[in-house]
């Protein structure tokens, strides 16, 4: 249970990361794209790596959760989104009707993403709509800085919804294996400890 805890924490910060990038530069790496987007749509999934296709799929979230909890310097910002997407997560479990919602949602995009993909404008764009329609409305909103003409890209602004609702959707499970604030602020150290055989396990797999 304490490894589903720290996969599903690496797949808030992954999804937060991805965020964070296109938003200041407008690239992010395509393959954790596909990963933290594809389990959107994983709701029955088997176990927490299975969310994700496998470790390998959250192996940017696992460096992240590493840096961002053991290393020297925390990138403030990205802080802030998983904090805000953690915050996100809370006002949606209290709101039965929009899980309904998202939920039907989900499964409408899911005949498009296993159509065209899921790097393809029209799924991305259909998920960032739902997020818009749904989580967007909860407030606090999660506030998202980045450059200008990032910001002010459809297609940008596209990616960085739909990848929020993959953050909230790692989030979810990040509930349901039983993480919480507390253990958040008492376990930094285990868990950096605990990503760390994770990714030299992803490794093996890979290798």
């Amino acid at each position: 249970m304490r490894e589903a805890r720290v996969i599903a924490l690496a797949g808030v910060l992954q999804g937060c990361r991805l965020v964070h990038e296109i938003a200041t530069s407008g690239r992010a790496d395509a393959g954790s794209i596909e990963a933290s987007l594809a389990s959107v749509f994983r709701i029955d999934a088997d176990s927490a790596a299975d969310v994700f296709g496998g470790l390998t799929g959250v192996r940017l979230g696992l460096e992240t959760l590493v840096a961002q909890f053991d290393g020297a310097e925390r990138n403030l910002p990205l802080t802030r989104l998983v904090l805000g997407v953690l915050r996100l997560q809370r006002r949606l479990a209290r709101n039965p009707r929009m899980l309904r919602a998202l939920s039907e949602g989900i499964g409408a995009i899911k005949h498009q993403a296993d159509h065209y993909g899921l790097a393809h404008p029209t799924v991305q764009n259909r998920l960032a709509e739902l997020y818009v329609s749904t989580l967007s409305q909860l407030r606090p909103r999660v506030i998202v800085h980045g450059a200008p003409t990032q910001l002010s890209n459809p297609q940008a602004v596209a990616q960085i919804r739909s990848l929020l609702l993959a953050a909230v959707r790692a989030a979810v499970l990040w509930r349901q294996v039983g993480g919480g604030q507390l253990r958040l602020l008492l376990r930094r150290r285990e868990y950096a400890m605990l990503a760390r055989g994770l990714l030299t396990r992803s490794t093996l797999d890979r290798g």
